[in-house]
């Protein structure tokens, strides 16, 4: 199958994205590391007054609203799992820069993720055609999607009003249960309003429909719901733990969103299908490896980058990244 023009321009998008958000954690942690030198007191915010943490900080930004714009080109099924990039990125910068060793297995690991990235790119399907945002909305409200969002609504709530107080602490799948499940829905809505601004600046203005401002509080609200609960996964667990298995239960909750919503899978064959399985597959493979060995080089590699999409390590605070730091087991 041949990679079409929305196609490559969101695949650069995100892969424009995991580069400027792979890189500001590098940076970032560069400001931190100066902050924090002998003779600087600035309370708990000395970052502040870093110049590089500031431009990381801008350069994560920069990333967010490329992988934002990606995903008015691409379908959910070639942006989104390009985010394991991120990681290759801080891997190897925080080699290089921070002089913290990536292990051979490291290696492997990255390998897998730009085998797998490679394998889904060729293979993903076209960006479905669309002319207005009532065309989301209609495939928003049908009945499987309606059926999908749900099912989200009702385990969402269920993690949320029971299973926080009484396991929340203790098992790491609540927290990250909410944020998955929540992120789904957000990457969608993001999807519409992508949309919407991209057919804006083409001369058929969207906001003119209710159908827009409706998607934008979506993915107000979700985004609030899955910072909240993310920082809470990010304060409890360690992020080594807390990073694979998000973006794992992240994206292939994501993938089925799209797959039901857009029908990305419609217009492929068995065969297609099953490469582009593979593909992901070869990447939470390289994801976890990379997580699991960071461990065995002469220092550990920080992979908060893992976080993907509206909803990657954007909602990861400088002194959450201190604290998983000093938590870190190597």
């Amino acid at each position: 199958m041949g990679i079409s023009k929305d196609n490559v321009t969101g695949l650069v998008l995100a892969v424009s994205s995991s580069i400027f958000i792979g890189s500001s954690f590098i940076v970032k942690k560069m400001g931190l590391k100066k902050s924090n030198t002998p003779g600087r007191s600035a309370g708990g915010h000395a970052y502040l007054y870093e110049p590089w943490w500031w431009i990381g900080m801008i350069s994560m930004i920069v990333g967010e609203i490329a992988n934002f714009a990606a995903y008015a080109f691409a379908p959910a099924l070639l942006v989104t799992p390009l985010g394991a990039l991120s990681i290759i990125v801080s891997a190897v910068l925080a080699h290089f820069i921070l002089q913290e060793k990536l292990h051979i297995f490291g290696v492997l690991g990255c390998a897998l993720c730009m085998v797998g990235s490679t394998t889904i790119v060729l293979h993903a399907p076209h960006e479905r055609i669309i002319h207005s945002v009532k065309e989301v909305w209609h495939l928003a409200t049908e009945l499987g999607f309606i059926l999908y969002t749900c099912v989200v609504v009702i385990l969402v709530s269920i993690l949320i009003f029971y299973c926080v107080p009484r396991y929340g602490q203790t098992h790491l799948v609540v927290y990250v249960g909410i944020c998955s499940f929540t992120g789904s829905l957000t990457v969608m809505g993001v999807k519409a309003v992508g949309i919407a601004i991209k057919l804006t600046f083409e001369g058929m203005n969207q906001f003119i429909y209710f159908q827009t401002w409706f998607f934008t509080l979506v993915v107000i609200g979700c985004c609030i719901l899955q910072i909240n609960y993310l920082n809470k996964a990010l304060d409890t667990f360690n992020t080594a733990v807390v990073s694979p298995v998000y973006y794992v239960m992240f994206t292939s909750l994501t993938i089925f969103a799209s797959i039901i919503m857009f029908k990305d899978w419609d217009t492929q064959n068995a065969s297609q299908i099953a490469t582009e399985l593979c593909g992901f597959v070869t990447i939470l493979a390289g994801t976890f490896l990379l997580h699991k060995t960071k461990d065995m080089g002469n220092k550990p590699i920080e992979q908060s980058s893992a976080f993907s999409t509206p909803d990657r390590a954007i909602f990861a605070t400088p002194e959450q990244d201190n604290i998983n730091n000093n938590s870190s087991p190597c």
